[in-house]
């Protein structure tokens, strides 16, 4: 889904992936370098893999995290920043792609004129919300301002149809809260209790810009309203189900679900009132949500509004009212200093057109040779999936049949796309920064809502080839690989060796982004996207029993105070780590590197293919950062990501010499098993 929002946005990252002439500098090699050798592989392999950059890595005061994605942002910084300042030098063409680069970094690097500005640019927004008058004008608000990508009230999006993947959806879902979750109105430890304090500070500030008088008593108001929202809302792990999030309505039916919402003038005021069905999320929470515009004052509401805009909208605005949420921020994140100016601007123009910046980027750093070795490495890895499906005990022959049709039948996007966006139509000048993005909001919008009634485009991506990340998309049966993902900072592709691309790539990319097709969400989709229960009886039982060994295992870690990995929330990414491990790992077995066991400064391929995987994940996060990702994300923090897998992988003990009393060692008993 490409819905901008007006938050600070975090450039996604591109990797050079250009193959160089070789030097005679040999360079230092990568892996070596990190290892601490004053730890035990057995008592903790990411601190003996990763330990010798972790003890001598400083967390910059503007970052959250540092780690190998970090490294690589900054070399790609400067490579952006010169195409930006170049786009500005040149007389381009009006509409033209370097044109709106151009404008877009001025009127981001305007700081004169933002300050100016203050937060006048969003006078006309302030006004409309100052002339609400009733439960019908709220909405008709609220409805222009999702199109500029101010979030407030619920969510809602365009996506597929769970249950019919070739038509395109309109979504409704959760949604309206200032703080990260529900969880943060209502946990008691010190962490939560830090940020729900620095956010009612926020609140109280925003709202002295714009009534000091009323300020404290504004901001009680919308809070006791936020909570109440809150304990409607369900919690991170309950959002897993897709059958129980999943709820198709008409407009009739969602109206009787919350009827003090006009839904059907909400959908023509955004443009969504040619189909005649909706999906909902959570119901509970439409009706607890109408039923608190009913009784709540139309005063409050107008508040909540306006406290959404500005939140939104800060990032892009003067020095005061983005100091204010970024000293919120702080107790979230840890980082003590925004990011410089020309940083941020670099990240929201990402989120407005990186695919256009994806065009230039890929002619120079992903060539066709880097493309055809992780295309083929696909292939090696799918194969190796089919053989470990074959081999499993606890699948009849019936499953394993539809199996191999789902893995067969997974499309395969490798670096960029065939076929590019075209954002012609989107206007960008150098003028306020904000209405730059407010408008870029309203383009996406736009595009997103022009899918509906049409046929799904199952060629487009999610992400851009610059992005460090990857996804499976189960609606499409697909594995997204963005080129950034599979380079390393520093190093040429062609200076990898194939161990250390097995682990790193393979393993924590490709076999974890396949195995996505088959975890405990992916699995009830078959080949075709569709929500559909293609297992036995009995095969659904024995995953889900053995999907509870990991959700035990990960609830048993406890990376910061008292906060523990939430195993259920977190099982489906857990489990396509384990899984691509296991796959990469069958694959690479398969390679001459593997074969010919030659050491690399002293490690065996077996061994370098796990330090690979481990170098995958070299993370160093603050406090607020850990307590932040244990609360809200469905990931496991980095730590937990290398050691939690490879207990549970038989070639790990075997390459590190694990025996019992090792602290990482686990009797097969207590292994898990699952692909």
């Amino acid at each position: 889904m490409y819905k901008i929002f007006l938050t600070v946005i975090t450039l996604s990252l591109l990797i050079s992936c250009k193959s160089k002439e070789s030097t005679k500098t040999v360079k230092p090699d990568i892996l070596a370098m990190d290892i601490d050798s004053t730890v035990k592989p057995g008592d903790d392999f990411f601190m003996f893999a990763n330990g010798g950059w972790y003890k001598k890595t400083n967390i910059p005061d503007a970052e959250s995290a540092w780690g190998i994605g970090n490294m690589v942002q900054d070399e790609i910084y400067q490579k952006l920043r010169k195409i930006n300042e170049d786009a500005v030098k040149e007389k381009s063409t009006a509409g033209s792609v370097s044109q709106k680069i151009g404008d877009f970094w001025k009127s981001g690097m305007d700081s004169a004129a933002i300050e100016a500005a203050k937060i006048n640019p969003l006078q006309p927004d302030l006004n409309a919300i100052d002339a609400i008058k009733n439960p019908e004008d709220l909405i008709a608000v609220t409805a222009i301002l999702h199109r500029k990508g101010v979030g407030g009230l619920f969510d809602d999006y365009v996506y597929q149809d769970d249950k019919k993947s070739d038509e395109m959806a309109f979504h409704f879902s959760q949604g309206g809260l200032g703080l990260p979750n529900r969880d943060y109105y209502f946990n008691t430890d010190a962490s939560t209790l830090k940020v729900k304090k620095a956010y009612q500070d926020y609140m109280a500030k925003t709202f002295a810009q714009l009534d000091p008088a009323t300020a404290m008593v504004n901001m009680n108001n919308v809070f006791n309203l936020e909570t109440k929202l809150a304990k409607a809302s369900r919690k991170l792990a309950d959002l897993r189900d897709p059958y129980k999030n999943y709820n198709k309505m008409s407009w009739d039916q969602l109206n009787k679900t919350g009827p003090s919402i006009n839904w059907k003038s909400y959908a023509k005021e955004i443009g969504a009132d040619k189909v005649d069905s909706v999906i909902v999320g959570q119901p509970e929470f439409i009706t607890t949500l109408s039923n608190e515009i009913k009784q709540t004052p139309i005063d409050v509401w107008k508040n909540y509004l306006k406290l959404r805009l500005i939140q939104s909208s800060a990032a892009y605005l003067d020095s005061t009212t983005f100091n204010n949420v970024f000293e919120y921020r702080k107790a979230i994140s840890g980082a003590t200093k925004p990011r410089q100016r020309w940083k941020r601007v670099l990240d929201a123009e990402e989120a407005v057109m990186g695919e256009a910046l994806g065009q230039l980027f890929v002619k120079e750093y992903f060539n066709e040779a880097a493309k055809k070795r992780y295309s083929d490495m696909v292939e090696n890895v799918r194969a190796a999936y089919k053989e470990r499906i074959e081999k499993l005990t606890w699948m009849n022959d019936s499953t394993k049949q539809k199996a191999y049709d789902k893995l067969t039948r997974m499309t395969k996007k490798v670096g960029y796309p065939d076929k590019w966006k075209d954002f012609s139509s989107l206007k960008i000048d150098d003028g306020p920064w904000i209405l730059n993005m407010q408008r870029a909001n309203e383009w996406w919008h736009q595009y997103e809502i022009n899918k509906l009634g049409k046929p799904v485009d199952r060629t487009e991506w999610d992400m851009t080839p610059q992005t460090y990340n990857a996804y499976y998309n189960s609606s499409n049966n697909e594995i997204v690989l963005p080129a950034g993902i599979f380079s390393v900072p520093g190093y040429a592709d062609n200076e990898l060796d194939d161990a250390l691309v097995y682990g790193y790539a393979a393993a924590s990319t490709i076999g974890h982004e396949i195995t996505h097709g088959f975890d405990d969400q992916g699995r009830q989709y078959d080949a075709n996207g569709n929500l559909f229960d293609w297992w036995t009886k009995k095969d659904g039982e024995e995953f889900s029993n053995r999907a509870k060994k990991i959700i035990q295992q990960f609830n048993e870690f406890m990376p910061i105070d008292t906060l523990h990995v939430n195993g259920e929330a977190t099982q489906g990414e857990n489990i396509a780590d384990l899984g691509g491990m296991l796959i990469g790992l069958d694959a690479f077995k398969k390679t001459d590197t593997y074969k010919k066991n030659e050491k690399i400064s002293g490690y065996t391929p077996l061994q370098r293919y796990f330090l690979g995987y481990a170098m995958g994940w070299l993370y160093k996060s603050r406090p607020e950062k850990l307590a932040s990702q244990v609360m809200t994300d469905v990931h496991a923090p980095a730590i937990q990501r290398v050691n939690g897998p490879v207990v549970n992988v038989p070639e790990f003990y075997e390459a590190f010499g694990i025996k019992p009393g090792d602290k990482m060692y686990r009797p097969d008993s207590l292994r898990v098993k699952i692909w």
